[in-house]
């Protein structure tokens, strides 16, 4: 299932409001997002995804030989092209595995989005076998995370996954899929139909705080600019910018 396996057939073609598999519409919602590649190691409670892959060939997989590396993987390949990164994992502790990455993405704004597997919907809090809370777990270390328990949520929920994990400050998104829920049909809507419906990230500067930056500067003895990686992920513009801004304040700058 690495990425030089010959695929068999083409994928499916949806339209609004088709009628998908769960594990269907992961397959389609990436390929409407324009991923090209997935890291992933599969598990029980994500065959029917891994069938979906083998059964197109838009998306290419790489698999990995433990959950930690697809999720560094992904961040390495979100890092190099600029684009959100994915991964793949089974549930429990495949799952739990994606910890690391995933903390490390959101410490890094790296945007990245996670499927994990999930027991059964019906099984969820009865201790099934390898059933873990992976969105509890996760929760302080992603931007969002989601627990779709309705295969006709599940295109609009992936959207919004990539929507939150690429605008504003970038950072990891999970999505837990239980297995009934790859299992079932529901109704596929591509992402043009999708708009969040509270998170809205402010992008204009306000003029009084720029005012109020200015001032500061203006009076500082010493002054110092500070900057981090946002600077460098807005691209060499915005790094013209910060070395114009040091020259004309004339601050000291230090790289973290």
């Amino acid at each position: 299932m690495d990425g030089n396996s010959k695929m068999q057939t083409q994928a499916p073609k949806a339209g609004e409001g088709e009628q998908l598999t769960g594990a269907e519409i992961v397959l389609r919602a990436l390929a409407d997002q324009g991923v090209d590649t997935i890291f992933g190691y599969p598990g029980g409670a994500v065959l029917p995804i891994y069938d979906a892959i083998y059964a197109q060939q838009q998306v290419r997989h790489i698999l990995v030989r433990h959950e930690q590396g697809a999720g560094h993987m992904a961040e390495g390949y979100a890092r190099s092209t600029g684009k959100c990164g994915v991964a793949l994992a089974t549930s429990g502790p495949g799952a739990t595995n994606m910890v690391t990455p995933l903390a490390d993405a959101l410490m890094d704004s790296i945007p990245m989005v996670v499927f994990t597997g999930q027991v059964p919907a019906h099984l969820i809090g009865s201790d099934a076998f390898q059933e873990a809370d992976t969105v509890g777990i996760t929760r302080s270390c992603t931007k969002h995370n989601y627990l779709v328990r309705d295969v006709n949520d599940l295109a609009r929920v992936i959207h919004e996954a990539f929507y939150v994990a690429t605008h504003g400050r970038p950072g990891p998104v999970l999505i837990d899929i239980p297995k009934s829920v790859q299992f079932a049909k529901g109704n596929y809507v591509g992402p043009e139909a999708i708009e969040h419906r509270t998170y809205h990230p402010r992008t204009e500067p306000q003029d009084k705080r720029i005012e109020e930056a200015v001032a500061l500067m203006a009076s500082a003895k010493r002054p110092i600019i500070y900057s981090g990686g946002g600077v460098i992920n807005s691209g060499p513009q915005a790094s013209e910018s910060l070395r114009a801004l040091a020259k004309a304040t004339g601050c000291r700058s230090r790289r973290r």
